[in-house]
């Protein structure tokens, strides 16, 4: 009889064990459950009292992508400078351009997910090289979520931007880039003649960050028309009310933050973050900033498309 207890025990060990190693396993693979962004987006021309279709990809002077490879889910945005219409230029061409070829990019696979700031550079360089350059000028900010690795790599130039909410708090946020007060560092194509008197940055001064992201994250992504005019405060009290990230969700979301930014720009006795931001420089303005407004929102999950 002993010997069936101890034979029982040992049975009853070794069950229990694989129990416990079958549960390792799931955790681990589930653990390794690659990540994936649900996204939504909404946007304003500062001159159009209604949002442009959503699928032309473009606001106004700004312009965005949303794309996907094998390896990564890629956002990015760019603000076009409006002072080329004063040279006969639609300022709204250049970023359009450079968003769309940085799309291309991505979806073809031919840039490593850990490198934005290469997309940026190729995209630009291709830009460069056309027979008939495109002339313009514009910020970039591209955020590449690596599957794999659970980690979104960023390349910041200028003053758009994007912050990271976890738990309705900001855990990770871009650096504005800004020569001085409303002259953000930008890419250009100017003509031969403007050469050396129109401003251009190098691609390799984007600030480049990275940062691993956890289920439930939130990213939030846009031009400055939307952190000139949604304080930080505002901007969290929306993304708390984002129970799920159900596509319909997150787009509805996109679509309140980006008109409450655009009602503040037309406020004109609203201290707007970009009136604080004068203030702070010297200059004594208040209200809004009327501009064009684009919003990228980004929930990150490890569900299945939903």
């Amino acid at each position: 009889m002993q010997s069936i207890a101890l034979c029982g025990r040992f049975i009853a060990r070794a069950f229990a064990t694989g129990i416990h190693s079958e549960f390792q396993l799931k955790q681990r693979s589930t653990a390794r459950e690659p990540y994936h962004l649900v996204t939504g987006s909404y946007g304003f021309s500062k001159s159009l009292s209604k949002p442009q279709a959503f699928n032309k990809w473009t606001f106004g002077d700004d312009a965005f992508f949303i794309a996907k490879d094998k390896s990564a889910d890629v956002i990015g945005v760019a603000d076009g400078v409006g002072g080329w219409r004063n040279y006969g230029i639609d300022p709204s061409a250049f970023p359009h351009a450079l968003m769309k070829t940085c799309e291309r990019m991505v979806k073809e696979g031919r840039i490593h997910p850990r490198s934005p700031a290469n997309i940026i550079e190729a995209s630009y360089d291709e830009l460069l090289e056309q027979k008939i350059p495109l002339l313009g000028s514009s910020t970039a900010c591209i955020v590449s979520l690596y599957r794999e690795e659970q980690t979104i790599y960023t390349a910041n130039l200028g003053d758009s931007g994007f912050l990271v909410v976890r738990s309705d708090e900001v855990v990770h946020r871009s650096q504005e880039q800004q020569h001085y007060f409303n002259t953000p560092y930008q890419l250009a194509v100017a003509p031969p003649q403007q050469e050396g008197l129109i401003l251009s940055d190098s691609p390799d001064m984007a600030d480049s960050t990275s940062f691993r992201v956890e289920e439930g994250d939130i990213i939030l992504l846009g031009t400055d028309g939307l952190f000139d005019n949604v304080n930080e405060d505002m901007l969290l009290d929306y993304i708390s009310k984002l129970k799920d990230h159900r596509e319909e969700n997150v787009q509805k979301t996109a679509r309140n933050i980006a008109e409450k930014a655009q009602q503040l720009s037309f406020d004109p006795d609203y201290l707007s973050p970009f009136a604080l931001s004068a203030i702070d420089s010297g200059i004594d303005i208040r209200g809004g900033k009327p501009d064009d407004i684009t919003v990228v929102l980004a929930g990150v999950t490890s569900l299945p498309d939903i």
